[in-house]
């Protein structure tokens, strides 16, 4: 059964010789300017995946997402998922790893792999012409991986030299202690990459157990868009994808509760500027005030040159190069997150404005002006963020992970409109009433750490 609804692209307008068209949408993967239909098709094997065809050059973009991630890493064993995922085009099947990358290169093909707090996702792209050899590499990465001990070890020493510079980068740090401290003794507080202890102990045997627990189809998630038609699609989705086990065997994760609002954590370290990592609570990707909260974040701190954070903080009083905020849904959980960064002799007025526009937000709300202006950005902005077939893959995969249903880009656009003033400053005090968690590295001045609620 297929289910179509229209989406629109932006217009594809350079001027390129035969050979430059293909190199540069094998960068770019653009689409045409024309109506183009989603469709959601079921595999002769069983397997969904929504589609949209596109024939304007011979391209093929493949985005997939497993439910896991992160949170599935046993309690000592953190960063156990990156590991997993980062090895598995390190050799497969009867190709190890110099082998697989030489094909991979030889017929320009980009297969990228990565693991989240809660998904594991990939990206396939390839000619027409290298698609059957392009999901063959796919099949045996998912399905066969080799975890051999010197490709496993490798990819060890690559993540405990990541965490090195980590470990003196004022934005890793203030990031890893604000997620600890927002969600401890919880999966979502650990560390994605893990720590070089607990790197240290995982094994080739832990990251199959891994891959056997996680990549299965029972919440796997497919977008194609490219030159092919739904019945080749579907029977290459069936030889990728068929082999993975059908149910996931995946640990419950416990409700998250944002914690540690109103404290402060300073952590001392000789960099030039304070960064500063601030959030409070979020709101639910399925909650019914979401697109509103979605409006009131951009007027606040998340449109970039408008909003009121960086025309406080940055134009009027030139504290910082910029400051944001943005939304961030997790299955469990939901947070509101803002960074920034300034002068130590500037880190207590930075930090008491952004205080001071949370609680102005959450009392009066944005004004009519501004949310007129934040429903015309975000309706015109949207459809420049679907200008090449891997976004639009990528966009169709988010959509069926937060469950929006096929239909959400034609319905988008109401969903902005029929949030009323009403609505904004109700969802505003409901989102910024309940105070932040701050986190500083640095040397601020005037700035000392102080538990939650002082």
């Amino acid at each position: 059964m297929i289910n179509q609804h229209a989406i629109m692209r932006r217009p594809f307008t350079a001027r390129l010789g035969a050979l430059a068209v293909i190199a540069a949408a094998l960068l770019a993967l653009c689409v045409p300017a024309k109506a183009t239909k989603i469709e959601r098709v079921t595999s002769p094997g069983g397997i969904e995946f929504w589609f949209v065809r596109d024939g304007t050059v011979p391209l093929i973009a493949i985005e997939f997402a497993f439910r896991g991630g992160a949170v599935q890493d046993p309690d000592d064993k953190a960063g156990l998922a990156e590991m997993t995922v980062a090895t598995l085009d390190e050799g497969a099947g009867d190709i190890d790893s110099t082998a697989f990358h030489a094909r991979l290169e030889r017929k320009a093909i980009e297969l990228q792999m990565r693991a989240g707090r809660e998904t594991v996702r990939g990206t396939l792209r390839t000619l027409k012409e290298n698609q059957d050899e392009a999901f063959d590499l796919l099949r045996m990465a998912l399905n066969t991986p080799r975890f051999d001990a010197s490709a496993v070890e490798r990819i060890r020493a690559q993540t405990l030299s990541s965490l090195q510079r980590q470990s003196t980068n004022p934005n890793s740090i203030a990031s890893r202690n604000w997620w600890s401290s927002a969600f401890p003794n919880h999966p979502y507080g650990r560390p994605t990459s893990g720590t070089p202890e607990s790197v240290a102990r995982i094994t080739p045997n832990d990251m199959r157990d891994y891959a056997r627990r996680v990549l299965a189809r029972e919440h796997l998630k497919i977008g194609v868009v490219g030159d092919i038609d739904a019945k080749a699609a579907g029977q290459l989705i069936d030889k990728t994808f068929g082999p993975l086990p059908a149910k996931a065997q995946l640990k419950p994760i416990p409700e998250g509760k944002l914690l540690g609002r109103g404290g402060r954590n300073v952590i001392d370290l000789n960099v030039p500027q304070a960064v500063v990592i601030f959030g409070g609570i979020g709101i639910a990707r399925n909650d019914p005030d979401f697109m509103a909260a979605y409006l009131v974040n951009h007027i606040l701190g998340g449109g970039s040159f408008s909003s009121r954070l960086y025309r406080e903080v940055r134009e009027i009083r030139g504290l910082a190069y910029g400051v944001n905020t943005s939304l961030l849904w997790l299955n469990r959980s939901a947070a509101l997150i803002g960074s920034t960064a300034t002068r130590a002799d500037a880190t207590a007025e930075t930090i008491e404005l952004v205080e001071t526009e949370f609680r102005r937000m959450a009392a009066d709300g944005p004004t009519a002006d501004e949310l007129a202006k934040a429903k015309t950005y975000l309706q015109g902005s949207f459809a420049l963020n679907l200008d090449t077939s891997t976004k639009i893959a990528s966009q169709l995969v988010q959509m069926q992970v937060d469950n929006l249903g096929i239909d959400y880009f034609d319905r988008r656009s109401a969903l902005i409109d029929a949030v009323t003033p009403a609505d904004a400053r109700r969802v505003a005090k409901r989102l910024l009433d309940g105070g932040l968690l701050v986190t500083v590295v640095g040397r601020p001045k005037g700035v000392t750490t102080r538990p939650p609620g002082g």
